[in-house]
């Protein structure tokens, strides 16, 4: 059992005061407390992705990040259960890297486009239509596709992973978009493949040319590098969500717009009450499935446990380690 002294949800509010109203955090203070207790009784910790809602971000987790540090940080636990809130192939690359713990997502259904758009058998295909060329696989595959690959890459390490293989032509799977800004970056010969994030392809270049008009100018835009190139050239700035939330924290400009997941302005927001967000909203119908609800019945029920069959995963957890060590040299 964990030793951690048990706090309450009244005592968790002032975490969450900027961004959640009173009224509304009262209506979550039984799953608040019970999951304070429950992860207390099951010696559990909450992962937390930068897209989940603020009440879960700056409440209930233990760890937050974008996928490069939870992928980091999984590595550094010493609880026996984690709880991704999420989406999941997170929770696959959690169990990836802690094999002999225990694994939950609390809600089955919190997919990706992006990890949909493409399967083992096409990365299959891409090597025989591109033989010798190595594989780069985004961390948003299931753990079938990164068991195809050479190594793994986040948006917050892309260019230094491909930069790390010297070569002068990789095969980088599924985002065509991430693909597109990292070949711009490094002058590396990209092969991809059709996938995109169904919250990032929607942004347009006007929509950042209307929101400049709307505040005269007076703002800042950051981007994700998911975004198609033609957003990215719009912005002030591209970044993972990690990499846009340190932009933040060094400039503190005095209006921004981050062109991404919606609740990513919300949980910013609450670190940096001085900065005004300019919140385009775009959401990500998966990562909302994770509420306090489904983080209490996962923890009560211990559902649902994140299983890999073990060939796939000595083989998907190689090419994850490959990524890490690159950041670790």
């Amino acid at each position: 059992m964990s030793t951690t002294t048990l706090i309450t949800a009244d005592q968790l509010f002032r975490k969450v005061d900027h961004v959640v109203p009173a009224v509304e955090w009262a209506t979550m203070a039984d799953d608040v407390n019970a999951i304070l207790r429950l992860k207390h009784e099951r010696n559990a910790v909450i992962l937390a992705h930068n897209y989940m809602r603020p009440e879960i971000f700056h409440g209930v987790s233990d760890i937050v990040g974008d996928s490069l540090a939870l992928a980091r940080e999984a590595t550094e636990v010493e609880a026996d259960v984690i709880v991704l809130a999420g989406v999941h192939f997170m929770a696959e690359t959690a169990k990836l890297l802690n094999p002999s713990k225990t694994v939950l997502i609390p809600d089955l259904r919190s997919g990706c486009s992006l990890a949909e758009s493409i399967t083992a058998e096409d990365v299959r295909e891409l090597r025989r239509q591109h033989p010798g060329v190595p594989v780069v696989t985004y961390v948003n595959t299931s753990a079938a596709v990164k068991a195809e690959s050479d190594i793994c890459c986040t948006s917050g390490n892309a260019v230094r992973v491909i930069e790390s293989l010297g070569v002068p032509e990789v095969i980088m799977i599924p985002d065509q978009f991430l693909a597109a800004n990292v070949a711009r970056q490094t002058g590396v010969k990209v092969i991809t493949h059709p996938g995109a994030c169904e919250v990032h392809e929607r942004f347009t270049p006007a929509d950042i040319r209307q929101i400049r008009a709307d505040y005269a100018g007076d703002v800042t835009v950051l981007a994700h590098p998911e975004c198609p190139p033609e957003v990215v050239d719009e912005a002030d700035y591209a970044g993972s969500t990690a990499q846009m939330i340190g932009f933040v924290a060094d400039r503190r400009p005095k209006r921004v717009a981050l062109i991404t997941e919606c609740s990513m302005s919300d949980n910013v927001a609450q670190e940096y009450p001085e900065v005004e967000f300019v919140r385009p909203c775009n959401m990500c119908p998966h990562m909302k499935r994770n509420t306090m609800a489904s983080i209490r019945h996962a923890l009560e029920t211990m559902t649902h446990e994140v299983t890999i069959d073990a060939a796939v995963a000595d083989r998907a957890r190689l090419a994850v380690e490959r990524m890490l060590a690159v950041g670790a040299k």
